[in-house]
């Protein structure tokens, strides 16, 4: 039986990356879900390879920035699907490079407002509706940099760090509802975000040296440990922190 049979999903940032092949990995486990993100063609994209490979998807172009937008998911995931038994917080931004006080409040607003904040908004929008249902599993995806010292990710790390933290109240919160929660610890993937850094041969390899397994992980790889946690086999685990970087946050080189 697969493992998602019945089992219906809100992925923000399905449209690209650890989302969309969170998306795929789910719909091949039986799941249906539902994708969000900001660029309607490339939902529209992934839209088209999960329905060729026979899997259910709806898609809803907005911002985790926007409240409405949230409330219209949740809506519309229940209207069509029935219910939520799954949601995944993937949707994120980057601003990488700078010291913080090369980082103007702008940016800093941004980087929060995407990455802590959008998933405040859609966990308020979707938790009553696992409240109903008395069950629920939340996968919030943060990074090493909540982790371990980077350089250059002052406002990143921070938001990512205030995601762990709420990942744990969320948790405590909601353990006696049936309502889970954990979080991802994604090191370098290869991801669109990190297309730059992918493409600069030099930078790669110095940044790899620190990495036990010497290379880039895979949003295949990601997906597959969102799967495990999202599912009922992890239905006594919640308020974890689960690191997936290579050995990077113990590599001591």
């Amino acid at each position: 039986m697969n493992r998602l049979e019945g089992k219906v999903a809100v992925i923000t940032g399905g449209n690209a990356g650890i989302g969309e092949a969170v998306a795929k990995r789910f719909t091949e486990e039986g799941a249906s879900v539902v994708i969000t993100g900001r660029r309607q063609p490339e939902l529209d994209r992934v839209v088209k390879i999960i329905r060729q490979n026979n899997g259910k998807v709806l898609a809803v172009a907005g911002s985790v920035t926007d409240e409405a937008h949230a409330k219209d998911v949740a809506r519309k995931a229940i209207d069509s699907l029935g219910r939520i038994d799954i949601l995944v917080n993937n949707a994120g931004v980057g601003d990488f490079g700078k010291r913080l006080h090369e980082i103007d409040d702008a940016t800093w607003n941004t980087v929060f407002d995407i990455n802590l904040t959008g998933v405040f908004r859609m966990t308020r929008a979707i938790v009553p509706q696992m409240l109903k249902q008395q069950s629920g599993s939340i996968v919030n995806i943060s990074s090493v940099a909540s982790l371990a010292g980077i350089p250059g990710l002052s406002a990143y790390a921070a938001s990512k760090g205030g995601l762990d933290a709420l990942t744990r109240a969320l948790a405590i919160d909601y353990a006696q509802d049936g309502i889970r929660c954990n979080v991802v610890n994604p090191g370098l993937i290869d991801t669109p975000m990190a297309a730059p850094l992918m493409s600069n041969t030099e930078r790669l390899q110095s940044l790899l040296s620190q990495y036990a397994i010497r290379r880039a992980g895979t949003p295949e790889e990601v997906a597959n440990m969102v799967l495990y946690l999202a599912s009922d086999e992890a239905r006594w685990v919640t308020g974890g922190t689960f690191p997936i970087d290579g050995g990077m946050t113990v590599y001591k080189g």
